[in-house]
């Protein structure tokens, strides 16, 4: 049997098949295979925010606004059961996921006095290490940043050795931007709590791409963009999470009216909210953040393990063609090698990553570039087919045969 035809069999028995059906429809004969970049747009979510923005706002006028109050809250529950393994009230909505860093970085740093360490790993993105290095300033500490391999992600060896009694709060990304690597979030966390230190993890690339178990696994702070897999749209604000027992403990720099214990009393005083709610601060992105829940619905209804097991699949299935078809060409698998200990993506190095990317897009093939030479593929689960990865590997065969040709 061919490659082809295992694609047209593994098509028809897709459990996930009808989803393809459920998204706004791209040009014709484009392959969208950036889902880790902005994810597609659901079909539902013109519907839903034309729904909002007449229905609600048109017809209701200024009095709408009260039904959105604790929007922030009600999106952040409904993430956390459906993609968090997390309780009600643990997760909100909040700004953009360089803000939500900033003021959990520095709720850690406060609520673990004396110590003023902070480290990162040198492969996190970029956001990660310019926020913590500025939060770890600000409290006069310093920001303590472990070597990663660029394919395998970070060495949990390499973090245990880093741990003393200075470190207040390890940030590391669940999975890799870069290699798609995925850390084993139980271990690392035992890791960090073993030498008293708190973790923050930034969950951008595995929030609607992995299944989740935050309570289980007792992560105390969490951060995660919602463009990308829950595919809310661009600027779409981000999730923060706070493991519960440390909402008394913990208190955040941005303090705002969204913040406070009584928010409409306009009191003269800061007073922060004792729920989760004290990590907000100002009125929420309406429009951008009902957008969540077109794509929140959509893993929901099609169930976090079956998305993984396709998404395993799926990348499985590229990496046998990719060994066929684009080893031959210069290309290298720039990550895991077995698809369990990756996210959602694949990375793979070419000397002229640069150059293919544009080329790419031009023939419909449409990935990331990931620095300094690689090239990151996202076939996402609910609308992609295993017969868009063989024309996809027809596509980038054909485009790095012709560069190699022309460069020669």
């Amino acid at each position: 049997m061919t490659l082809s035809d295992r694609a047209r069999r593994l098509d028809a028995a897709d459990p996930l098949a009808a989803f393809h059906d459920r998204f706004h429809p791209v040009p014709e004969g484009a392959l969208f295979l950036n889902g880790a970049s902005l994810g597609r747009l659901p079909a539902a979510t013109p519907v839903l925010l034309d729904e909002l923005v007449r229905g609600r706002w048109g017809d209701h006028l200024a009095q709408a606004r009260t039904q959105w109050l604790d929007l922030p809250q009600r999106m952040g529950d409904r993430i956390a059961e459906a993609l968090l393994g997390a309780e009600p009230g643990e997760a909100v909505v909040s700004d953009c996921t360089s803000v939500n860093l900033y003021k959990l970085a520095v709720a850690a740093l406060r609520a673990r006095p004396g110590r003023t360490t902070v480290i990162v790993d040198d492969d996190n993105f970029p956001t990660d290490r310019y926020v913590m290095a500025g939060a770890a300033a600000e409290a006069g500490g310093q920001l303590r940043t472990l070597h990663t391999d660029l394919d395998l992600g970070p060495d949990p060896a390499a973090l245990r050795a880093a741990l003393d009694d200075t470190v207040a709060l390890v940030c590391l990304s669940l999975v890799s931007p870069r290699s798609g690597a995925l850390l084993d979030m139980a271990a690392v966390t035992e890791t960090v709590h073993s030498a008293g230190a708190l973790i923050l993890w930034d969950l951008s690339h595995a929030l609607g791409s992995v299944p989740l178990q935050l309570s289980a696994c007792q992560a105390d702070f969490a951060v995660g963009s919602t463009y990308k897999h829950l595919m809310a749209g661009p600027g779409a604000p981000a999730l923060l999470y706070v493991r519960r027992p440390l909402h008394a403990l913990t208190t955040q720099p941005v303090q705002g009216w969204y913040g406070h214990r009584e928010q409409l009393a306009m009191r003269p005083d800061y007073d922060p909210d004792p729920t989760i709610r004290r990590f907000l601060t100002g009125s929420p992105p309406v429009l951008s953040m009902a957008a969540i829940g077109a794509g929140v619905d959509l893993l929901a209804e099609a169930g976090m393990d079956r998305v993984r097991a396709k998404s395993l699949a799926l990348t499985a299935f590229f990496q046998e063609l990719a060994d066929r078809e684009l080893t031959p060409l210069g290309f290298r698998l720039a990550g895991p090698p077995d698809p369990a200990q990756r996210g959602a993506h694949l990375t793979y190095a070419h000397h002229a990553a640069h150059d293919l990317v544009p080329r790419l897009a031009t023939a419909g093939v449409f990935v990331d570039p990931a620095l300094p030479d690689r090239i990151r593929i996202t076939p996402a689960p609910l609308s992609t087919r295993f017969t868009d990865l063989c024309e996809a590997v027809t596509r980038i065969r054909q485009v790095a045969h012709s560069h190699e040709k022309e460069t020669a």
